[in-house]
């Protein structure tokens, strides 16, 4: 059966019993920040932001002028470029919006002692400018060029102004942002817990709590099953040499438990490639994955690092990075078998991942266990007819057809603890 691989997903994840068919992620309170991406709709060529859509800027985060926002979605220009073209330049008037509908651009600036640097990647989404809608003025610090053809649009400041002057509720809403600044939180966004250090003598301490999500995301099992039905007279003639029973049993196990991973990463409710938060997703910098962008995409789950999981066409593009730097990665044992590692982690294939038809996938790295606020599996075993653990084999009965038949299910979720447990290394070119 050629459907049958490693499964590493499944064999690294470390499994937690579900009770009652419900996990609850309690987290520290999290005020948003506005760092979610921009989507857009498109109409043969022309492509127009989806007006709810502007509330991912942080200037208008939590503004529900439907009328309004229409209206500013209604003044953005397309604007098309060609790779290397500079969209804005570092000390020129910042008086524009800008959203990065399709392509990749590079955000540049100056180093401490007057080198270029490459400060991050933009692409698909992605936006700048935000901070003219809060009315800052001043002149960009930064340069925006091109990597790849590219689709933006534009709002000028002008056009922003003449919106909010027909607009007393965006007025009044941003009137209320500037008066009403963030609450205390960390550096992740989490409220704040307060606590004094290096005083002396006696002072009053500071009160304080952990304040914590209000409405926790609650992981529901989901469920995969199929019936397997095998004819009287197969079970009873033809298990000889071989139990006929035994392997059609094996191999729909089999199919399920591939069906079980294929879901633990694409399913849209709790798959690991569109649960990752979005500040944990960054881009290659120039397509194919070179040791700087997986040096990128460990950066992001820094903290005790477990797995790298990609596509082995992925895997084998960073091979020939690699080769072509004179880097060979050494190999470490991963359950009795030698995998490439990359700053020691192991890298591991799996062919979930998907790949688009222009060749493009992602690379994902993640922290896992529940000591280790990562990512875990969730199953429920103990189950009435458990063949495995978190898989029943039920016995169906045998129909007027003298067909046998058997219910196999299994039961599974997954679960990110906390953000920084998961990252992905996205637009990663694999031919």
């Amino acid at each position: 059966m050629q459907e049958i691989t490693s499964r590493h997903l499944l064999k690294v994840l470390p499994w937690v019993q579900a009770a009652g068919g419900v996990y609850r992620v309690n987290r520290r309170l999290t005020y948003s920040l506005g760092d979610g991406r921009v989507t857009f709709s498109t109409t043969g060529a022309d492509i127009r932001v989806i007006p709810a859509e502007l509330c991912e800027l942080p200037p208008l985060r939590g503004f529900d002028d439907a009328d309004t926002l229409a209206a500013l979605a209604q003044r953005f220009t397309q604007r098309e470029y060609e790779p290397g073209q500079e969209i804005v330049s570092a000390g020129t008037p910042a008086d524009t919006v800008v959203l990065v509908a399709h392509g990749k651009v590079d955000k540049l600036g100056e180093g401490e002692y007057g080198r270029p640097v490459r400060l991050g990647v933009l692409a698909d989404g992605d936006y700048f400018g935000d901070q003219v809608l809060a009315g800052d003025t001043g002149t960009w610090d930064f340069t925006i060029r091109t990597v790849t053809a590219c689709t933006v649009l534009m709002l000028p400041r002008s056009e922003f102004e003449a919106v909010a002057g027909q607009s007393d509720s965006l007025r009044e809403h941003l009137a209320q942002q500037r008066a009403n600044p963030q609450h205390d939180q960390n550096a992740h966004g989490e409220a704040a817990i307060a606590m004094a250090a290096g005083h002396e003598g006696e002072p009053s301490l500071p009160g304080t709590f952990v304040d914590y999500e209000l409405a926790p995301r609650e992981y529901e099992l989901s469920v995969a099953q199929t019936v397997l039905r095998v004819h009287t007279r197969v079970a009873d003639l033809y298990n000889e040499p071989m139990n006929q029973t035994q392997q059609q049993l094996r191999l729909t196990i089999e199919a399920l438990r591939e069906k079980q991973e294929d879901e633990l990463v694409n399913n849209r409710g709790f798959g690991l490639l569109h649960n990752a938060d979005l500040k944990q997703r960054i881009h290659t910098r120039s397509g194919p994955p070179t040791p700087d962008d997986m040096d990128d995409l460990l950066a992001t789950v820094w903290k005790e690092p477990s797995v790298i999981l990609a596509h082995p066409r992925a895997m084998a593009a960073f091979a020939r990075q690699c080769n072509a730097r004179g880097i060979y990665p050494p190999s470490i044992d991963v359950n009795g078998q030698k995998a490439p590692a990359w700053r020691g982690v192991p890298m591991l294939p799996c062919n979930k991942i998907p790949v688009s038809g222009k060749g493009v996938s992602s690379i994902m790295v993640m922290r896992t266990g529940e000591a280790n606020q990562g990512v875990v599996g969730l199953h429920h075993t103990g189950l009435v007819d458990e063949f495995e653990p978190g898989l029943s084999v039920r016995f169906m009965g045998i129909s007027e057809k003298a067909i046998i038949s058997y219910l196999v299910t299994t039961y599974y979720s997954a679960a990110v603890l906390v953000p920084d447990a998961l990252g992905i290394l996205e637009s990663v070119e694999v031919d």
